[in-house]
């Protein structure tokens, strides 16, 4: 059941919305708005995976909802786009189809407004609900705290624990299950001679994922819903707890040295060349480890554990920490039987083509998947597939400035530089200031 009591808004865009009102705006010019006979989208400029996919889709699968209806696109540029939609949303004026907005909160302010189609009932109607996969709508429904279905996963992003099957065997570790395998690995690691984790503590958001989801597994996949909607604060010792616990790695070092110096691109070539035995990450890391100039341990030496259980927590390993990237939704305005022709060929065949044509892994479900899928591409593929439902990042649900608080203190929780119940009232405090 969606919630409508919030104690601060969501902020998780890379681009700011702008501070217009929906009710208040005035004409957008050069507006994307939907006209008769054709099917419109709007995209970011710099996105340039969806276009290409319903360019391809409709010179073939979807030739005939092309015929009656063509696509005609339009583009914004990333930064701007929030705005560009609140602009056109003003005026009742979005496109048949467009990227979602970046900002949940934005997004709640359509969905409110009756702006953007209830995509599950449409879906029902459609006959292609089961096209949607079960924890890519799930991620969906977490992220607007609805109980409908209001954007489609064009990607579909899981998070994890990847790791050397090499270094693991040599040390007679095998993928951790719980927290305290985890935990024990390190240190088996550690007394090898063997880094344990490579994470990119300069860019601290990598780390901030591991309190998220211990919160999750400990508590349960709605906890930090309960501390956006002001049920409960991430300083109450049962939240500062996850914290510690990620803390605690930091202090033993396990992280490695100079930790605050690794970027991204260094966090993933340390794991890349052996130098670690676990890196947390997305699954859009796929493009390196597939990258035979930058994976020098080989793509089949790389193996995927869920981020574990916290024994006695009400959370399930199964609950799988993922992001669903660059969704897209559809307005509700001039929605007919073109739109929903349009609207059932893309859900029953985008998954499929824009794995085929960019190797992109969505959250719709597959007919026809490649047979020369590298094994990583497979092993997320197969998670995906499985998992029931999923949880969200740490930060989903913060405001802007508690996200910048996160990130930029989440490496001094690697480097042992900060505790975790300090950490947790920084970041409390950040987002109760909004």
């Amino acid at each position: 059941m969606k919630s409508r009591r919030r104690r601060f808004v969501p902020l998780v865009a890379v681009f700011g919305a702008g501070a217009l009102l929906l009710t208040a705006c005035g004409p957008a010019g050069g507006g994307s708005g939907a006209a008769s006979g054709t099917f419109t989208y709007l995209g970011q400029t710099e996105n340039t995976t969806i276009i290409g996919t319903l360019n391809a889709l409709a010179k073939d699968q979807c030739a005939a909802e092309e015929k009656a209806a063509p696509l005609t696109a339009d583009k914004s540029a990333g930064p701007q786009f929030d705005q560009k939609l609140q602009l056109l949303a003003g005026q009742d004026a979005l496109s048949n189809m467009s990227m979602a907005a970046g900002t949940p909160s934005l997004m709640q302010q359509f969905i409110d407004a009756d702006q953007v189609v209830d995509l599950s009932a449409e879906l029902d109607k459609l006959g292609v609900a089961d096209k949607i996969l079960p924890a890519a709508e799930s991620t969906i429904k977490a992220l607007y705290g609805e109980d409908t279905l209001y954007s489609l996963p064009t990607e579909f992003n899981i998070e994890g624990f990847w790791y050397n099957k090499a270094i693991l065997a040599d040390n007679g570790i095998e993928a951790p299950a719980t927290w305290d395998d985890l935990v024990e690995a390190a240190a088996t690691l550690d007394g090898a001679g063997v880094q344990p984790f490579s994470a990119a503590g300069k860019d601290g958001w990598p780390i901030t994922r591991l309190v998220g989801d211990y919160i999750a597994r400990d508590l349960g996949p709605d906890a930090l819903r309960a501390v956006a909607d002001g049920d409960a604060k991430l300083t109450d010792p049962e939240y500062v707890k996850a914290a510690d616990a990620v803390a605690a790695l930091g202090e033993a070092g396990y992280f490695g040295e100079a930790i605050g110096s690794i970027d991204y691109n260094a966090a993933i070539n340390e794991f890349l060349t052996g130098k670690s035995a676990f890196f947390y990450m997305g699954s859009w890391a796929l493009a390196n480890f597939n990258d035979e100039a930058q994976n020098t341990i080989g793509a089949d030496n790389i193996g995927f554990a869920p981020f574990p259980d916290v024994e006695g927590g009400k959370g399930s390993i199964d609950q799988v920490p993922a992001n669903v990237g660059v969704p897209v939704m559809f307005a509700q305005k001039d929605f007919g039987d073109d739109q929903a022709a349009w609207l059932k060929c893309i859900v029953s065949n985008y998954g499929d083509a824009v794995l085929n044509e960019s190797g992109v892994v969505s959250g719709f479900a597959l007919d026809n998947p490649p047979a020369d899928l590298p094994e990583t591409t497979q092993i997320v593929q197969q998670q995906i597939q499985d998992a029931p439902s999923s949880i969200l990042w740490f930060e989903a649900l913060f405001t802007s400035k508690g996200t910048s608080v996160s990130q930029t203190n989440g490496g001094g929780l690697a480097s042992g530089s900060i505790s975790g119940a300090d950490f947790m009232k920084l970041v409390q405090a950040a987002n109760d200031e909004g």
